[in-house]
């Protein structure tokens, strides 16, 4: 069996590394930081590394965010704590996630981004029997939730697509699912 090889790169290597990683996709500072740190002979060389990209503007967390926040808003068309969410998941400090997605997102009618969440996802259904059951109720909360939208809004949203609205003011959300904030 072949012996493997200390893959490890030395500063010159992590630097072609790093412009390698950024020239296929945007990534924040603490996410590349790790992937190099992972590869690198030395510590030192991260901190060079990232310093150089920050210097040349080639990495800007500020940067990464907006673009992050604003395709999750217009192209999956997500909810707001989602996208802090995953940008928190992106090593991107909680401060500047929260400021950034206040930012992209003043202005958007979150409310009316779950009226077009339900109507993507459940175009195929026949509207009159849509959320009928308590279970087909749970499952469009726990789907909302997930995509960020806020508990009040998802159950004020649901109540004009249900059959019986009524039932909804008696609803409570399953046990252990709020709004994730």
């Amino acid at each position: 069996m072949a012996e493997k090889t200390d893959r490890r790169l030395n500063a010159e290597r992590l630097w072609t590394y790093a412009l390698r990683l950024l020239a296929g996709r945007a990534y924040s500072t603490g996410e590349l930081r790790e992937k190099l740190r992972r590869r690198a002979q030395r510590e030192a060389d991260v901190d060079n590394a990232v310093a150089r990209l920050k210097d040349l503007g080639y990495l800007d967390d500020r940067r990464f965010a907006e673009s992050f926040a604003t395709a999750r808003l217009s192209g999956e068309k997500l909810g707001s704590t989602r996208v802090v969410q995953d940008l928190r998941r992106r090593r991107v400090a909680p401060a500047l996630a929260e400021r950034t997605v206040r930012e992209v997102y003043a202005g958007v009618d979150e409310t009316a981004l779950i009226e077009d969440w339900v109507r993507r996802k459940y175009r195929l259904a026949v509207r009159e029997g849509l959320f009928e059951q308590d279970k087909d109720m749970a499952a469009a909360y726990r789907r909302l939730l997930h995509a960020g939208f806020k508990s009040g809004e998802i159950l004020r949203v649901l109540k004009r697509f249900a059959k019986n609205p009524e039932l909804l003011d008696a609803w409570e959300p399953p046990e252990g699912e709020t709004d994730a904030e």
